[in-house]
């Protein structure tokens, strides 16, 4: 009801707007175009996030100085802290990074977008910045074009620019003419009074246009042609730094809980922040003065003691707050837990992170992992097994001998309550997010997608495998027993040799477990034509262990398959080479053909 209400009004205040004023038309255009240039900007910088970005975010977060010192130098460069924002959101949410890196990255975000202030202040409204706006414009559309996707990126940026330098240029130049007509100044309110007035318009205006830097350019240019008063700009500058939090937490909405709790960090900071600013804003004046003094800033150069006071007090906010990070996860963690569910949904998949490349590949990865740790519960009950046992240091013989009892499961039940909604979750989010890859981060998702089959399939062949092994491993007649003891044993091994794998442990010596698995394949060795010769089973139990064998054997070829893609490390050439170095069903014949002679 408030969103079908809330733009109707805003258009109807815009053409309310520039019908009393022409003059307004040129400020309000000037947004816009600045607005646009933030958007051309953003999508510049997402061409180069195929894996670099990424990289840098992985290595950098492990301590919170570095956090930080990302937050900062990402938010420099690329001048939007809402697009560091949502890039921190997507890697919270696929898992990559800890709740407290993604606060540090967030503190060091909102510092680093004050260099946008002193751009702004100490360049843009020095220089006729409109001249360097057009070549801009010109070499970018022409780089837009071209069918690279990194000249494409950097046409992007240079359009961005452009934009940015043309909206600011009819910004101020809309504000220099808007004095003959209304005197903004004349509406100035002093005090506190004036302070949370003023911060509330600066919230309103960063919601409404969704960036603070474009509520910082609206600022500092009717500052700089004495439309508004100095300590008024102040609250407004405040305001924007609470109004940027709406970006996170519009980005959270369509990521799991750990993006939520990041945008209600970025929330509680810049709250925090905004209200230590207010409750000395007289003290921080002074320091605002004595440090422009210090520095060579004239007493009534307003707009770059702005930039001074945007500066300190996202400073102030940052030391003050740095000491409680523990204590503020601890407490969004309790504010938001994680919601327990009965039926497996996804931990991992969002739109956030769906819209950065190697982002939905890591969160794909991940909710592969899940399905599989799902998947290992079913097929170790279907073998009468306890997944603690399995993955344990003891002797696989003690395990087996002191898991005789059958486990009652319904394996049906089992992969439609813990599988197949979120396999099938899984593999809409990778169609999703094939669109924009490269070829080999789509063929990554392609393998990706082949897992999940996998898993499933070796679901399906332990649900036959497990009625008649429910019956044998207590079966009197002891041959039988130990056959399909040995499937276990055989199944055991390879789920170990998985966890170690996933544990960082070397993919190819899966190579060696299929040659060995099939070695003992007792269908194919001779050892059941013995049994049957020597009346030792009976032709049923034969019949039953033939078949059942195989299904073991497709267990284990499909468990295998699944690892060499899942557990497989380092970026995505060295997972291919991994993967080509992999013996295929006829080299690992030719093998077993070559033991034989």
């Amino acid at each position: 009801m408030i969103r079908k209400i809330f733009l109707p009004t805003i258009l109807f205040v815009l053409a309310y707007g520039f019908w009393i004023s022409p003059d307004f038309k040129e400020i309000a255009s000037g947004v816009a175009i600045f607005l646009f240039g933030m958007l051309f900007l953003e999508e510049g910088f997402k061409a180069f996030t195929g894996g670099l970005l990424e990289k840098i975010l992985q290595k950098t977060t492990n301590k919170l100085w570095k956090s930080i010192s990302f937050g900062v130098v990402s938010t420099t460069l690329m001048q939007s802290s809402s697009l560091v924002s949502v890039i921190t959101i997507s890697f919270l949410s696929a898992g990559l990074i800890s709740l407290a890196a993604g606060i540090g990255i967030i503190f060091g975000a909102n510092l680093g977008t004050t260099t946008g202030a002193w751009l702004i202040a100490g360049f843009g409204l020095k220089v006729k910045i409109s001249a360097y706006a057009m070549p801009m414009l010109v070499f970018g559309i022409i780089l837009v074009f071209q069918k690279s996707k990194h000249l494409q990126g950097v046409g992007y940026i240079l359009a961005g620019l452009g934009f940015l330098f043309l909206g600011i240029h009819y910004m101020k130049e809309g504000f220099e003419a808007f004095r003959t007509t209304i005197d903004l100044k004349s509406f100035a309110v002093s005090g506190y009074p004036g302070l949370f007035l003023f911060a509330a318009l600066g919230i309103a205006a960063t919601v409404i246009m969704q960036s603070s830097h474009a509520t910082l350019v609206i600022i500092i240019t009717a500052l700089s042609v004495h439309q508004i008063t100095y300590e008024n700009g102040l609250a407004l500058a405040i305001g924007a730094n609470v109004g940027t939090t709406i970006t996170a937490i519009i980005g959270s909405m369509s990521s799991n809980v750990q993006g939520k709790r990041l945008a209600g960090a970025h929330l509680i900071f810049n709250l925090v922040t905004a209200l230590i600013a207010i409750a000395f804003i007289y003290q921080l004046m002074d320091a605002v003065d004595s440090i422009s003094s210090a520095v060579g800033i004239a007493a009534d150069d307003y707009t770059l003691k702005l930039a001074v006071f945007h500066t300190i007090f996202n400073s102030i906010g940052i030391i003050a707050m740095i000491p409680f990070i523990n204590q503020l996860v601890n407490f969004l963690t309790r504010f938001m837990p994680e919601k327990a569910v009965s039926i497996a949904t996804p931990k991992y998949l969002s739109e956030a992170a769906e819209a950065i490349p190697d982002t939905a590949i890591e969160s794909a990865r991940k909710e592969m992992v899940h399905l599989y740790d799902n998947a290992f519960a079913i097929i170790a009950h279907g073998l009468s097994l306890h997944r603690h046992d399995i993955i344990s240091e003891r002797d696989i013989s003690d395990v087996i001998k002191n898991s005789v009892k059958p486990i009652a499961i319904n394996i049906d039940d089992e992969y439609n309550r813990n599988v197949k909604g979120l396999y099938s979750d899984i593999v809409m989010f990778i169609s999703r997010a094939q669109a924009d890859m490269t070829s080999e981060q789509s063929n990554e998702l392609f393998e990706l997608r082949t897992v999940g089959r996998n898993i499933v399939e070796a679901i399906k062949d332990t649900k036959h495998l497990h009625k008649n092994l429910t019956t044998y491993i207590a079966s009197d007649n002891q041959y039988i027993r130990d056959e399909y003891n040995q499937i276990r044993v055989h199944l055991i091994s390879v789920l170990r040799s998985l966890e170690e794998a996933r544990g960082g442990g070397d993919i190819l010596s899966l190579d060696n477990l299929k040659v060995e698995m099939k070695h003992k394949d007792t269908t194919a060795n001779g050892e059941l034509e013995v049994l049957i010769r020597e009346n030792k089973i009976s032709a049923e139990m034969a019949t039953s262990l033939m078949n059942d064998t195989s299904y073991a054997q497709d267990v284990i070829k499909n468990l295998l398959q699944m690892g060499e893609v899942l557990f497989a490390t380092g970026d995505l050439d060295m997972k291919a080479a991994e993967r080509s170095l992999a013996l295929d069903d006829t080299e690992m014949q030719e093998v077993l053909d070559s033991q034989k002679d």
